[in-house]
């Protein structure tokens, strides 16, 4: 008999493969100058901004599906503002740069992910410098390396803007785990959005009045509102369905599932777009980039379930330990067993208190950390 739990579980995980795929595909569709010919980056990301946050005040102050955080004016500008103005930069880079390399490339020139975020996590004091990871981040870089080589339409510029937003993003995830989390804050995805897209949307507002609209003005460009909509409605879908899957698996079947809607997306490109050539050097060089990337997957789940593991124990401990301080007390009590009768319900409360105030946060935060690096879907 078919577990039902499981399969709503692969039917999450297939939702999310097909609405990530779909809205990176979509994006491409709609900016290229060969299909729709909607030039404008800033723009496209400016209304799924604006939706995204419209959706959320709905959900949050007039429907009441989810209650606001307590957010105060400080936590507001230490903290939401420098992450919306980091979220607001990587997707307008990543967008602007399907306007000059293909899908497939910006999928390989992805793989540096882990390479930004461990940098930026070192620079700003949340990892170490460590022999087995460095060793990993080489060979990603060496992968990625040889998969630009091979690549056939090579271009400076949409490299640049696709790496630079990679670099914003993982500046995104640790500012989110440095300033989020410090603060106690825990924002689910509806509620992510009803803070940070508002903000991110003002940022973006800036270099589109600069870049994009003296160009928009005149543009033959007409707006057509079914496909922004529609557009803009997949990637809020998509959030939802991250949120969704994260409540039902963990971090390890998370990235088995973007590893494979990688490959998937690669595959797909090239059939939707035929001018996404993919070279055999293309394939290699992506091969060598991702085992670095599974290998460094593997050494962070490791250490989050060797911090879990070390949580779990150090109730256990404290109570023995608490337990031995008992008995050597009771030789001074006269009363023993009344004593230890009820010395023994105050070790199991004792243990119980510590489970919750120790244990479950350290759970928390291990599952916030993955949250942050998810919740806000890139569009690009």
């Amino acid at each position: 008999m078919i577990n039902k739990t499981l399969l709503l579980t692969y039917l999450y995980l297939l939702i999310y493969i097909l609405l990530s795929s779909g809205v990176i595909l979509y994006n491409k569709w709609v900016l290229s100058p060969k299909y729709f010919n909607f030039p404008f980056p800033i723009t496209l990301t400016m209304i799924h901004m604006g939706f995204s946050g419209a959706v959320a005040f709905l959900l949050v102050r007039v429907f009441k599906v989810v209650s606001p955080v307590k957010m105060t004016f400080e936590i507001y500008a230490t903290c939401v503002i420098p992450i919306s103005a980091f979220f607001a930069s990587s997707l307008w880079f990543g967008n602007t740069a399907y306007l000059h390399i293909s899908v497939a490339f910006i999928q390989m020139l992805k793989a540096l992910m882990p390479v930004a975020t461990f940098m930026m996590a070192v620079m700003c004091g949340t990892d170490k410098p460590r022999c087995d990871v460095f060793l990993n981040m080489l060979l990603v870089s060496v992968g990625v390396v040889i998969s630009s080589y091979g690549e056939i339409h090579f271009n400076v510029v949409g490299t640049a803007y696709q790496v630079t937003g990679i670099f914003a993003e993982a500046l995104r995830l640790v500012l989110t785990q440095v300033l989020l989390q410090k603060k106690g804050l825990t924002l689910n995805p509806v509620t992510s959005l009803y803070y940070i897209a508002p903000c991110s949307f003002m940022f973006l507002f800036v270099p589109w009045y600069l870049l994009e609209k003296p160009g928009m003005q005149v543009s033959q460009n007409q707006f057509n509102f079914w496909i922004f909509f529609s557009n803009a409605l997949c990637a809020l879908a998509l959030n939802f369905s991250i949120f969704l899957v994260i409540g039902r698996t963990g971090a390890v079947t998370i990235r088995v599932a973007g590893v494979l809607k990688d490959w998937i997306l690669i595959a797909l490109s090239t059939v939707i777009f035929p001018e996404s050539t993919i070279t055999g050097l293309n394939i290699i060089g992506y091969a060598i980039a991702l085992c670095g990337v599974v290998m460094y997957n593997y050494i962070k789940v490791k250490d989050v379930r060797a911090s879990q593991q070390s949580a779990e124990g150090l109730p256990e401990r404290m109570t023995k330990d608490w337990k031995l301080e008992k008995k050597s007390s009771d030789i001074f009590v006269p009363n023993n067993n009344g004593d230890s009768s009820r010395g023994s319900g105050g070790g199991n409360g004792a243990a119980s208190d510590l489970n919750v105030d120790v244990e479950a946060p350290l759970l928390s935060t291990s599952r916030l950390s993955h949250i942050g690096r998810t919740q806000l879907v890139r569009d690009s």
